[in-house]
C-alpha cells in the first residue's frame, strides 16, 4: 500500500522482490520496521475476494508473477491500485504487457489450488494523480467469471464502516518482514480505521503525498505496528464485511505516526456509478 517499491518513501505498495525481469524499475528496499505489520497467515477460503496480480513476462515465475493484489467486486470485474498497472511498475505500458492475469483461489502462490484468469481489459482512473495519490484505483475485466462466492459487497459512502474506530482487515502477499522477505502465502493484518485529521497531520502535502479525506481512507494502529507493505498495492481493506478502501500509499510500514493510506472505495462506486459492482 504505497509508493511503487518504495514504501519506505511515499509507498505505493507494489512487490518489490523478483524485479529482476524489469530494468526499468529498481528494487527499493522496505525500511527495517516495514512488515505486513501484525500480520498473520490466512486461508484464502476466509477472503475469497482477495486475488494476486500475476505477470511472469515481468515478474518471473519466483512467486508465480505477483506483484500487486486485487479485490474482486463482481464476477469478471476486479478492483487495484492505479500505480499497480503504471509503466513505472510493468515497465511498458499495461496495454503491451500480453500474460496479464489475476489469481484467484490459491493462498500459497506456488500451489496448484485455483485459477488462474487472463485479463481481458484494463481501465486506469484518469483522474489518478501520482504526486498527491489521489483517484488511485483501476478495474479489471476478466476474461472469464468467478464463483459469485468470490465476489465482495462495496461500503458505499455514509456506511458505518468507515466510521473511527471501525476493527479492520488488510490482506496481501506483500513484505513479511521489511527486507524483502516476501511469503508464498496469503497473510493478514488488524487495523483499525483511524480519524481522518489523524493522516491529514501526517501526510499535509509533501513529497509524499497529500491525504484527502473524500477520497482516501486511514487505517493503522494507533501506536504503529500493524500495517500493509511493499507488494500489498490494491488489496482489499475490510470491515463489517464490506469493502471499504484499495491499499495504496504511506510511508514506511507500521511506523507510529505515518498511518496506511487507503483509496475509499465509496469514491470509486461514485465514480464507476452503479454498475461498479457487477460482471
Amino acid at each position: 500500500m504505497r509508493r511503487p517499491f518504495a514504501r519506505a518513501l511515499a509507498r505505493p505498495l507494489v512487490l518489490a522482490a523478483a524485479v529482476a525481469a524489469i530494468p526499468l524499475v529498481s528494487a527499493v528496499p522496505a525500511a527495517a520496521d516495514s512488515v505486513v505489520v501484525g500480520g498473520f497467515p490466512v486461508d484464502v477460503s476466509k477472503s475469497p475476494w482477495t486475488v494476486a496480480l500475476s505477470t511472469r513476462d515481468r515478474f518471473g515465475g519466483t512467486r508465480a508473477g505477483q506483484f500487486c493484489v486485487g479485490v474482486a467486486v463482481g464476477r469478471t470485474t476486479v478492483l487495484t491500485a492505479a500505480h499497480c498497472l503504471s509503466t513505472e511498475v510493468l515497465g511498458t505500458p499495461v496495454g503491451r504487457v500480453s500474460d496479464l492475469s489475476v489469481i484467484s483461489g490459491r493462498t500459497d502462490l506456488l500451489s496448484d489450488r485455483g485459477e488462474e484468469i487472463p485479463v481481458r481489459d484494463t481501465w486506469v482512473n484518469p483522474a489518478y494523480d501520482s504526486a498527491t495519490n489521489a483517484g488511485d484505483f483501476a478495474v479489471l475485466s476478466l476474461d472469464r467469471p468467478l464463483p459469485a462466492s468470490a465476489v465482495i459487497g462495496m461500503a458505499d459512502a455514509g456506511d458505518a464502516a468507515y466510521e473511527a474506530g471501525t476493527r479492520a482487515l488488510v490482506y496481501g502477499w506483500g513484505d513479511a518482514t521489511g527486507a524483502g522477505d516476501y511469503p508464498r502465502g496469503l497473510r493478514a493484518a488488524r487495523v483499525q480505521v483511524l480519524p481522518d485529521t489523524r493522516c491529514e497531520q501526517a501526510y499535509p502535502g509533501s513529497g509524499e503525498g497529500t491525504y484527502l479525506a473524500g477520497s482516501m481512507v486511514c487505517a493503522g494502529a494507533p501506536e504503529g505496528g500493524r500495517d500493509a507493505c511493499q507488494g500489498d498495492s490494491g488489496g482489499p481493506l475490510v470491515a463489517r464485511g464490506k469493502l471499504i478502501g484499495l491499499v495504496s500509499w504511506g510511508n514506511g510500514c507500521g511506523r507510529a505516526g505515518s498511518p496506511g493510506v487507503y483509496t475509499r472505495v465509496s469514491e470509486v462506486v461514485r465514480t464507476l456509478g452503479t454498475g461498479a459492482s457487477g460482471g
